[in-house]
Parts: structure tokens; C-alpha cells; sequence
């Protein structure tokens, strides 16, 4: 790097270091370009390695075996589980500082400058970093921005943080909460309500919709709703929460539901978490010093090389637009490094994988059957039960399951992918790969699939669609 009177001349600067802004950085810096990454942090991997993906994994991995512990009594298996929550935790931030600790070590082995302060633009080439050691400017020849999100709060509802909390404090509770309401029923609310149900917290969910997980298609959410009652989770659709107090030590919720009762209630809570989206993080640092511009929902617009309208300038990850997701981040910060590198690369992916680690796991990728049918597809849905799977059987987890496959009648082509199973998460990616390469519904019947597992589910539900699955009872022609 080159020191003029004032600043470090370098050819990348990359803002924020979650998944698309460390991978972009690691993927410059593979590529021979003198790359330097800053964080107002003091540690690397964003909301993602840190309050989100991998901490949240980590607890619902252990609240699964928990609760699995004390319900397998049909299997022969009893017994009395003990749950340190202090010490999951600890459990927790070891897997966390592991990973944290595996990209500073990264950004060591390629030589990416990592600078802990706050980054703001003074031009469309200057960034200014305010650190714990004074003023250090950084003239660019590229930038990337990976600023991420910030949980959305609700008027009345604003996070102080105790009772009133986000995902990454419901994260970090070192005490089981014995009343636990989530407001909300995307991915977030559904695995938090999960989780402190599977430990033990009486939870309520409240939403203001007609069903949960209503980005996903009907019949995911449906496959979760129907474990709330075993969960011991209850749910209101059409609620809202009006308003909160303390009486005592005790916290109260006033809950209106719409419909014909219009009935109001008061729900006692030991915390209450408000997970109703996130929003880009775009504010505070300089945009408006440059030529780069925001869409009608506040997002950094881009274009397919995840370049912003001021040419030196890309975006990736929550900043630069839905899905929300750390894969899709690594996808794009691969992408802007390799263009600024001067290679060929575009984000044109047609398949990005969704997941919610409830219970059951629930997995999509590509289109739904209603967007297919908007997009003018002749669409053929197929789905093959997990209470046909005898590896689902012998998990004790066919009931509820399914893989659904939606095509195009005319042509076979696979459009998309649900699944609800155990391993769900792991399921999808055949078919994000399937769907990726144009395949079609006989491409995924005719690949062998090892027997047995839940993914020959998968080959089962393309049989459905091309109408030779065996493995289900034959219908009545009556």
C-alpha cells in the first residue's frame, strides 16, 4: 500500500465485515488486490457469525436435543434433562469466537488490512475511518459496501432492551424466561418461539396476519402451526399489541384481536421479543457524499455486478436488497470482488435457498406455485408425504412431513422446491443445484438416492409429478 501525505491509497475498501463484506474482501485480496476492511466492531463476522445465524443454530441445536431427551419415551427412552442456560451459553460463544476468530485469521493469511473505527465517505473516493488511535483516510479505487441490517421496531414497542428486546438479546439470555412473547411470525419469531418453548418458557406468539411465514407457501407454515400445540406454543393471528406495563414485577401486554370478538387481552411476559423484519443499515456514514442511490425501501440500488450508481462503488448482503441472507451476501461479495478484479461475473442466480430451522425444518428454493402461476407457468405441483418414508418412520418424523415440487407441465422443468423434514436445511441444496441447471422432474426421478434416507423424498415427490411413484397407495378410480 501506497502512503501519500494524508491517506493509504488502496485498490479496495470494503465497509462492514458480515458475510458479504469479509468474503468480498478475502475473494479481492485472492485476486491480487491490495484490500482493506473496515469494522466499526470490535470483532469481525457481523450480525451473522456473531447475533444471528451461528449463535441461534447453536442454541436451537441444543435446545432440540434437550427437548428430544425428555420426548422419546416411545422409543424406550426416559429420562430427566437438566438445562444449564448458563452454560449453553458458554457453549454458544466458544462455537462463536471460534468462527470469529477464523476469519481475523483469514484475513491475516491473505493480507487484508483489517482497521477497527467508523468508516463515512468524504467523496466518492475517500473514506474517512475514525478509530480508537485517531484519523486514518483511505483513498480507493473501489469500494464495497456491507453495512447489513438493523431489527425493525414497532411504535410502543421500542427496545430498551430488558423486557422489550430483539433477536440478538433473545439470544443472549442467561435466564430462561418462564413467559416469553414473540411479536411477529417470520423465520426469526418462529425459531425464537421454538427454541424458548423447546427450554421450557411458556411462549406466545402474536401476529397481525392471517397466517405464519407468509412469505413461504401455505402448507410450510401449516406443517409448524400444527406442532404448536405439542411445543405447548400458542398462537394469535389478527393481534396486535396495543400497549404495555409493569404492574409489581410483573409485565403485561394488552393484545387486540380483530375479527368478530374484537376481544382485548392482557398476556403476562418475563420478556417480550418484537422480530417484525430488519432494515438496511444506510444511514451515518457519507452516502450522501457520493453518487450512490437507495430504492423506495431504503435499499442501496445495484445492478447485476452488485455495482451501485456511482461506478466505484458495489453493494452486497442486507444493504443491497431482499432476501435478507448470509448465502446470498457470500454469493455477492464473491461477485463485486471478481468484477472490480476485472473478471466476468454477475449475480444471476435463479435459485436462492430459504430456511427456517423450526420444527419440523423447513427448506425453499425457486418459485412458489402461486408466483409460477403469475409468471404464466402451466404449473404442476407434486408432493410426496414423509408418512411414506421409511427413514422418516425411523426417525419418528413422518408425520407432518412433505417434499413439494412445483414444474412446468409443458416442458418438466423444475421451478422450485418445499420441503418440511428433519434436515431440511441440508435437503434443498439438490435442488437449488437442480433448478440452477435447468433440470428436469425426470432428471431428479432417474438419480439414484441412497436408501434409507429422507432425501430419496426428493426423487419420491418428482416420481409423484411424473405420475410413477409407487411407494404411494394407488387411487381409487371410483
Amino acid at each position: 500500500m501506497v502512503v501519500g501525505e494524508l491517506s493509504t491509497e488502496v485498490d479496495v475498501a470494503v465497509i462492514g465485515s458480515g458475510p458479504g463484506g469479509y468474503v468480498a474482501a478475502l475473494r479481492c485480496a485472492q485476486l491480487g488486490l491490495e484490500t482493506v476492511l473496515i469494522e466499526k466492531s470490535s470483532y469481525l463476522g457481523g450480525v451473522c457469525t456473531n447475533d444471528g445465524c451461528i449463535p441461534s443454530k447453536a442454541l436451537i441445536h441444543a435446545a432440540n436435543i434437550a427437548f428430544d431427551s425428555t420426548h422419546s419415551e416411545k422409543m424406550g427412552i426416559s429420562s430427566k434433562t437438566r438445562i444449564d442456560i448458563k452454560k449453553m451459553q458458554k457453549w454458544k460463544e466458544d462455537v462463536v469466537s471460534g468462527l470469529r476468530n477464523g476469519i481475523a485469521s483469514l484475513c491475516k493469511s491473505y493480507g487484508v488490512e483489517v482497521v477497527s473505527g467508523e468508516a463515512s465517505f468524504r467523496s466518492s473516493e475517500l473514506i474517512v475511518v475514525e478509530t480508537g488511535h485517531g484519523t486514518a483516510y483511505y483513498r480507493f479505487k473501489n469500494a464495497i459496501i456491507a453495512t447489513g441490517s438493523n431489527p425493525s421496531s414497532l411504535k410502543g414497542l421500542e427496545f430498551d432492551h430488558k423486557r422489550i428486546i430483539d433477536s440478538s438479546d433473545a439470544l443472549a439470555l442467561n435466564e430462561i424466561p418462564k413467559r416469553f412473547i414473540v411479536v411477529g411470525a417470520g423465520y426469526i419469531g418462529i425459531e425464537m418461539a421454538t427454541l424458548y418453548a423447546k427450554l421450557g418458557s411458556d411462549v406466545t406468539i402474536i401476529y397481525r396476519g392471517e397466517r405464519i411465514l407468509k412469505n413461504l407457501e401455505p402448507e410450510l407454515g401449516m406443517a409448524v402451526q400444527k406442532r404448536f400445540d405439542a411445543l405447548g406454543i400458542k398462537l394469535l393471528l389478527n393481534s396486535n399489541v396495543t400497549d404495555w406495563d409493569v404492574k409489581g414485577k410483573s409485565a403485561f401486554a394488552s393484545v387486540k384481536s380483530e375479527g368478530a370478538s374484537k376481544k382485548t387481552q392482557k398476556i403476562p411476559f418475563d420478556k417480550l421479543l418484537v422480530a417484525v423484519g430488519h432494515e438496511p443499515t444506510t444511514k451515518g456514514f457519507g452516502l450522501e457524499k457520493t453518487k450512490v442511490e437507495l430504492d423506495e425501501k431504503g435499499f442501496i440500488k445495484v445492478d447485476l455486478e452488485r455495482r451501485t450508481q456511482d461506478p466505484k462503488i458495489f453493494a452486497v448482503g442486507d444493504v443491497a436488497g431482499a432476501p435478507m441472507l448470509a448465502h446470498k451476501a457470500f454469493r455477492e461479495g464473491k461477485v463485486a470482488a471478481e468484477v472490480i478484479a476485472g473478471k466476468k461475473s454477475a449475480f444471476d442466480n435463479v435459485a436462492i435457498p430459504l430456511v427456517v430451522f423450526s420444527d419440523p425444518e423447513l427448506a425453499s428454493t425457486g418459485m412458489g406455485e402461486e408466483e409460477a402461476k403469475l409468471k404464466g407457468y402451466k404449473v404442476k405441483a407434486s408432493r410426496f408425504l414423509l408418512s411414506a418414508s421409511g427413514r422418516a418412520k425411523t426417525m419418528d418424523a413422518a408425520g407432518g412431513g412433505f417434499v413439494k415440487l412445483v414444474s412446468d407441465a409443458d416442458s418438466g422443468i423444475l421451478l422450485g422446491a418445499h420441503i418440511a423434514s428433519p434436515n431440511a436445511s441440508e435437503l434443498i441444496s439438490e435442488l437449488s443445484l437442480a433448478i440452477e441447471m435447468g433440470a428436469q422432474m425426470e432428471d431428479v426421478a432417474a438419480t439414484v438416492h441412497p436408501h434409507p434416507t429422507l432425501s430419496e423424498s426428493v426423487m419420491e415427490s418428482a416420481d409423484v409429478g411424473l405420475d410413477k411413484c409407487v411407494h404411494l397407495m394407488k387411487k381409487s378410480s371410483l
